[in-house]
C-alpha cells in the first residue's frame, strides 16, 4: 500500500496555463504533466496545435501530438473574438505558471503579455520560449529547432571534416529548451515559496544548445586562436583514441582517457604501444591519430562478433558502447528496465510506444494514468473551474 506521500504526485495542485505547440513549449507541460500539474493546453481555432498533422498520422490522429501532450486539458478558442481574451484573462487569475513559445508578438499584440498578466495575478510565473529570446536583437526572427541548430554552431560541429555541415537528427534545440524551462519553472516556484513572488522566464533556443559546447570555445581562447572548432567526423579530434569503430557487426564507440590508456593496451594485447613515444601521452596519441586509430580499428575487426569486443573493453573498464538503432533500443533489457520504453493507451491509436519520463524520483515512483486530449475535449470544463486551493 502507499505511503501518504506518494498518494499525491510532486505537482498535484500546481496549475499550468499553456500556449505552447509543436515541440519546444510541449515538451515543458508534457514533463510537468507527468508529475501531476494540472495543464490547460488552449489550441487556436480551428485547427488547434498544429503538431496535430505532424507525421505520423493513423486514423486522423497524430502519434507527434499524442507522445507530447498526454495530461493535458484542451480549450480550443478563436483569439479573433473578444470573450475569447476574457476567458483567457479570467484564467489567468487561477493558474500558477504560464507557458507560451508562439510567434513574435502573437500574446503581447493580444494583451495576454507578462507585463499584463502580472497584473492580474502578482504571484504568476510566466515561460516563454523561442528560436532567439524574447529580449533579444534577433526577437524579430521566426525559428524551428533546425534553425537553431544551425545559429548555435551545433551544426557546423556535425559531419565529416572536408564534408558539409549536417544537422543532428532528434530535436535536439526543441527538447533541450524545453527541459530549460521546465529547471528553470522548478527554481521560480521555489523562489516564490519563499518570497511570495512571481518572475519571467525567457528562454532561448540558441542559447539552450550554445551553451552544451564543452571544448571549442575554451580551447579557441586558450589557444589564442590557433585551435579552430570544426567538425570531426567519426574521430574525436582532442581526444585519442575516442571515436567510432567498425566491428564485425556493428558499430563501437569507445572514449579513452589517459587513465585508461594502459587498459586498453592491455584488451587489445599489444603490450609494446605502452612504451610506443608516439602514444606516450594523451598529446601524443591525438598528434599520432592517424597511425593509432588503423590499429585499433583492425582490433576490433579480429573479433567474431561486436558482442565479444565489448566484452573485453569493458572487463578492462574501457568506456565503450554499441552505437544502436532506434528500433534496436525498443527491445533493449536496459532500456526495459529503466521503463524508457513504454506503451501508452489512446482513445484513437489503441496504443502508442513513446520514450519513457527520464526523471527518477524514490519519493514518486508511479506516474499518473494519462492521456492526450481531442481537440476542445475540455472546453466545457475549464472556464467553469474554480480558483486553486492551494493558492495563497
Amino acid at each position: 500500500m502507499k505511503d501518504e506521500q506518494t498518494q499525491s504526485l510532486m505537482l498535484s495542485g500546481c496549475r499550468v496555463l499553456d500556449f505552447t505547440q509543436y515541440l519546444a513549449g510541449p515538451t515543458v507541460t508534457r514533463l510537468m504533466a507527468e508529475m501531476g500539474a494540472e495543464i490547460i493546453k488552449v489550441e487556436l481555432a480551428p485547427m488547434g496545435d498544429p503538431a496535430r498533422l505532424l507525421p505520423m498520422v493513423k486514423s486522423g490522429r497524430s502519434g507527434y501530438f499524442v507522445q507530447q501532450n498526454r495530461g493535458k486539458k484542451s480549450l480550443c478558442l478563436d483569439f479573433d473574438k473578444p470573450e475569447t481574451l476574457d476567458i483567457l484573462r479570467s484564467l489567468v487569475t487561477k493558474v500558477d505558471i504560464v507557458v507560451e513559445n508562439y510567434g513574435p508578438g502573437v500574446l503581447k499584440k493580444r494583451g495576454l503579455d507578462y507585463d499584463a498578466l502580472k497584473q492580474l495575478n502578482p504571484r504568476l510565473i510566466m515561460a516563454s520560449i523561442s528560436a532567439f529570446g524574447r529580449n533579444s536583437p534577433l526577437a524579430h526572427k521566426t525559428g524551428y529547432d533546425f534553425i537553431a541548430q544551425a545559429f548555435s554552431g551545433l551544426m557546423h560541429m556535425n559531419g565529416e571534416p572536408d564534408g558539409p555541415p549536417m544537422f543532428v537528427g532528434m530535436a535536439m534545440a526543441d527538447v533541450g529548451s524545453g527541459v530549460h524551462a521546465f529547471a528553470a519553472l522548478g527554481y521560480a516556484l521555489y523562489n516564490r515559496e519563499k518570497t511570495g513572488i512571481g518572475q519571467y522566464i525567457d528562454i532561448s533556443m540558441v542559447d539552450a544548445v550554445y551553451h552544451m559546447h564543452d571544448f571549442g570555445l575554451q580551447s579557441y581562447s586558450i589557444s589564442d586562436g590557433e585551435f579552430i572548432p570544426k567538425r570531426m567526423g567519426k574521430y574525436h579530434n582532442q581526444i585519442c583514441p575516442c571515436g567510432v569503430f567498425k566491428a564485425p557487426n556493428g558499430w563501437i564507440f569507445i572514449l579513452v582517457l589517459d587513465r585508461q590508456w594502459a587498459n586498453m593496451v592491455k584488451a587489445m594485447g599489444r603490450p609494446e604501444l605502452l612504451d610506443d613515444p608516439r602514444f606516450a601521452t594523451g598529446a601524443d596519441r591525438v598528434k599520432n591519430r592517424d597511425a593509432l586509430n588503423p590499429l585499433i580499428q583492425e582490433w576490433f575487426l579480429s573479433f567474431p562478433s561486436d558482442e565479444a569486443a565489448l566484452a573485453v573493453l569493458e572487463e578492462q573498464r574501457i568506456a565503450c558502447a554499441p552505437v544502436l538503432s532506434v528500433v534496436e533500443t525498443i527491445n533493449h533489457p536496459y532500456f526495459k528496465a529503466r521503463n524508457m520504453v513504454r506503451t501508452v493507451p489512446d482513445p484513437i491509436l489503441g496504443e502508442l510506444t513513446i520514450p519513457g519520463f527520464p526523471l527518477k524520483f524514490s519519493a514518486y515512483p508511479d506516474l499518473p494514468d494519462i492521456q492526450a486530449p481531442l481537440l476542445g475535449q475540455h472546453g466545457a470544463q475549464v472556464p467553469r473551474m474554480r480558483p486553486n486551493a492551494n493558492r495563497r
